[in-house]
């Protein structure tokens, strides 16, 4: 059986290395964009680029509509994680068992590739949508959402889908991140008279203890779709060597937002749970620095009209339709709270994001390629 065109596509985008540059082995997503600006130019479509940091650019590739004044977003990520601790070549994409190998394959460019070729065919078919449509790829998804940030500037749209493994599921609601550091001071001293200085990691170590109690209280609130908040002290570095005693200690923690929780609220209550530490504890002085990220949560209505018309179409795909909510974050949540009713979508697992083994089912590849062409040739 010969090999689908989106699947050619999807092996050509892994085998360009894309690690985003925050993390080890990163270079830039220019050979990503660049190969997307040449699939496009073969094709007669035209492509906008905005530099959004030195030699990061994002690409959006337009395709008119009989209602220009209405617009729908396909947008996917052009970054990837680190290869760091991969077991199997990051570049060297491999198709066996009904599976394609490689970083990024998962997440997300099985959903880009799927993306460019159901935009490209309404092209070919010399199809013109109900909507004017954006394919936006975009960078920087994978440490600070900085590409979606810039393409949500002025932005206005009716719907927007964004590419995440959602395992052909139509997504509706996903947790927000909020990331921040509590720093301990303590005093320094030499460790054969400890009760000369204040130990840091003493101080911290209750700290971590006291948000670990009171991550058990997560529980007790429950999003239907994405299940309770959570908590996790991810980093911890205290300490200048063995026999001082540490005069500071740094953790940071993850908090995932359930849909409507409020960032700065959040924030206020982990800093009252600090000053009662502190007013039971003499000694211990902890600093909340300001967050590294702030992204709350996605809460697209279930009925609203993109969710209902991709329910409708995967349900004629044989497929669930139900709306659906994951654990992660996405670009999505940027591009709601810019007013555009925004869903997830896309081929593969979370499961097998950012692993070891990184890989997406083809068929699921191909699925979707037909879930976003019917989408855009039916949303008005």
């Amino acid at each position: 059986m010969p090999t689908p065109p989106v699947i050619s596509t999807l092996a050509d985008l892994v085998a360009i290395p894309s690690v985003n540059p925050a993390y080890e082995g990163g270079a830039s997503e220019a050979g990503v964009v660049s190969s997307l600006r040449e699939f496009c130019r073969s094709r007669g479509i035209a492509t906008q680029e905005t530099e959004v940091l030195p030699g990061r650019p994002n690409l959006v590739a337009r395709l008119p509509g009989r209602d220009p004044a209405r617009r729908i977003v396909l947008e996917a990520h052009t970054d990837t994680v680190s290869t760091k601790g991969m077991e199997i070549p990051p570049f060297d994409p491999v198709v066996e068992g009904g599976r394609l190998y490689g970083r990024g394959a998962c997440d997300t460019k099985g959903g880009l590739a799927a993306m460019l070729h159901a935009f490209a065919s309404l092209k070919e078919e010399g199809f013109v949508p109900p909507c004017e449509v954006w394919l936006a790829a975009t960078v920087d998804e994978e440490h600070s959402y900085r590409g979606v940030l810039e393409l949500c500037r002025g932005l206005v749209a009716d719907a927007a889908i964004v590419a995440e493994p959602t395992g052909l599921r139509v997504v509706v609601a996903g947790k927000g991140v909020l990331r921040w550091r509590i720093r301990v001071r303590g005093r320094a001293a030499h460790s054969s008279k400890p009760h000369l200085g204040v130990n840091a990691i003493a101080h911290m170590a209750r700290v971590v203890l006291a948000l670990e109690d009171d991550a058990v209280s997560l529980a007790d609130r429950v999003h239907p779709l994405v299940g309770p908040a959570t908590c996790n002290v991810g980093l911890i570095s205290g300490g200048v060597q063995v026999n001082f005693v540490p005069d500071e200690c740094v953790i940071e923690i993850d908090r995932r937002l359930l849909p409507g929780e409020a960032a700065e609220e959040v924030l206020a209550r982990y800093g009252r749970l600090l000053e009662n530490l502190a007013a039971r504890h003499p000694g211990l002085h902890a600093e909340m620095e300001p967050p590294l990220i702030a992204d709350e949560g996605l809460d697209t209505p279930p009925d609203a009209p993109p969710a209902r018309l991709a329910g409708e179409i995967l349900r004629e795909m044989g497929l669930d339709g139900a709306p659906a909510g994951v654990p992660f974050g996405s670009d999505a949540s940027k591009l709601s709270r810019q007013g555009v009713p925004s869903l997830v979508f896309g081929p593969g697992s979370i499961d097998r994001a950012h692993a070891a083994v990184e890989y997406v089912e083809t068929d699921e590849v191909v699925a979707a390629e037909g879930f976003y062409r019917e989408f855009l040739r039916r949303f008005e």
